[in-house]
């Protein structure tokens, strides 16, 4: 395993983590009032967009997964609407399943369609960007020993520690401390980004710490 490329790994997770606390600071300069906890829809919005564009971006300027074929424009073209119905379909999913956990099914419905879609870029966004729209390779990827690359590695940390993030996240909602935080879904987002952030700085750690164990075979 190139030392090279854990290098390259680690610096596109650090810009992801950069992009997380730009999202909470910066616009506190353009828009007046603005704050995590007091604005939270917009934040969530903010976070959204610049995680995914970032993501984006280093996918086409790194390259990790790329196919040795040339696709036609209009392959790509099919590929990027694909990616498309499948964030959507994605962030639908989310919705639904943070519902059957306990989330208000009428009421608070922006609140949660949004966390969705946070969740969803933290997980699903990363998964359409490696690995395309591609159902099997995503199974193969989340299945035990199913990664073939540091990258691929790195998304199976990252979508866990946001998951559980969220989860982890959810715990202090009932209890009676009359925090702001405890508004839903302010304490799952957060704790989902915590958990995202955390991932990224651990899955390249965690690679390099056991880069003589593990052994990347083409399927």
């Amino acid at each position: 395993m190139r030392e090279a490329e854990i290098w390259r790994l680690l610096a596109a997770n650090l810009l992801c983590a950069l992009s997380v606390v730009l999202a909470a600071v910066v616009p506190a300069v353009f828009l007046d009032g603005f704050s995590v906890l007091g604005t939270h829809l917009t934040w969530l919005c903010i976070c959204s967009v610049c995680v995914a564009t970032l993501n984006i971006i280093l996918h086409l300027v790194l390259k990790p997964n790329q196919s040795p074929k040339r696709r036609s424009f209009a392959h790509k073209i099919s590929r990027f609407l694909k990616c498309c119905i499948y964030f959507f379909m994605s962030c639908i999913l989310f919705h639904a399943i943070i519902v059957l956990y306990g989330a208000p099914l009428i009421e608070s419905v922006t609140e949660t369609f949004l966390f969705a879609v946070l969740l969803s870029t933290f997980t699903t966004l990363q998964c359409l960007c490696l690995l395309g729209p591609n159902i099997q390779a995503w199974i193969r990827v989340f299945s035990k020993n199913g990664a073939m690359s540091i990258w691929e590695s790195s998304l199976q940390i990252t979508s866990m520690c946001s998951v559980l993030g969220a989860w982890f996240g959810a715990f202090p909602i009932p209890l009676d401390w009359d925090r702001p935080w405890q508004v839903w879904p302010i304490s799952c987002s957060l704790g989902a980004t915590f958990g995202y952030m955390a991932g990224l700085i651990i899955a390249p750690l965690w690679i390099h710490w056991n880069r003589k164990q593990l052994t990347y075979k083409s399927r």
